[in-house]
């Protein structure tokens, strides 16, 4: 059966492709994917045990029966509900404006509104300090803006009194100083937990949104990946 591979950052990188389709038996497991994958690409070994696994958009684990045709992408850590109220998630090369966002999460009953944006660093002072010209950013696009709609789910459930939620992750070449990500929601009061769902909501992003990015400066460039390994619970639904 032939199962269609995509690599992401780092283990792009190191397989020296972007994607390909790769040929299984019928009854393979993912674990046997990722052996395939290591005779394949011997180079992609020191990054396999850390890889994360999605078949078809959603994470996926060693002991699962793989099917012909089936998507399978692999990548580094990263570094919708029922509700009436507006819920907007996406992924994009484009600017967002504050204003605008406000306008658009504001309903008849709101009171209070929320926003997080993260901004590039020109100079990065933890661990060893350095300067950043600009950020690359890479997403594996379908199933970063489906993550983003379960942690917008997420906030539902968790803050039941949320109106408005939006959640902008975006990707491409941005300069220093230039906004990279936006967590805003908005709710009738300020006590019903609009600090603590965009807190939420960004820290969320980190662990389970497939997005890496790439660090560009007088020294190099290289990748930043994080350590968060998702499990079963952070499937969708």
């Amino acid at each position: 059966m032939q199962i269609k591979v995509l690599y992401f950052a780092t283990l792009r990188d190191r397989a020296g492709v972007k994607e390909e389709i790769v040929e299984l038996l019928n009854g393979d497991k993912v674990s046997d994917l990722k052996h395939h994958i290591r005779q394949l690409h011997p180079a992609i070994e020191g990054g396999l045990p850390s890889a994360v696994v999605a078949v078809n958009q959603e994470f996926a684990f060693d002991e699962e029966i793989l099917s012909s045709g089936d998507e399978v992408a692999i990548f580094p850590p990263v570094s919708g509900g029922a509700s009436d109220s507006v819920t907007i998630c996406k992924v994009t090369e484009d600017a967002f404006d504050l204003n605008e966002v406000l306008t658009s999460l504001v309903e008849p009953t709101s009171g209070a509104a929320c926003f997080f944006t993260g901004v590039v660093r020109a100079v990065t002072q933890r661990d060893d300090a350095r300067k950043t010209s600009h950020l690359e950013y890479e997403a594996y696009q379908p199933m970063a803006e489906s993550k983003l709609l379960q942690i917008a789910e997420e906030m539902r459930q968790r803050w039941p009194s949320l109106e408005g939620i939006m959640i902008v992750q975006r990707i491409g070449h941005l300069d220093a100083g230039k906004p990279t990500v936006l967590v805003a929601c908005t709710a009738g009061h300020r006590d019903t937990g609009v600090f603590e769902a965009a807190r939420y909501g960004i820290d969320r992003l980190k662990e389970i949104v497939p997005i890496w990015k790439k660090e560009v400066g007088p020294t190099g460039e290289f990748w930043i990946e994080g350590t968060y390994q998702p499990d079963k619970d952070d499937r969708r639904g």
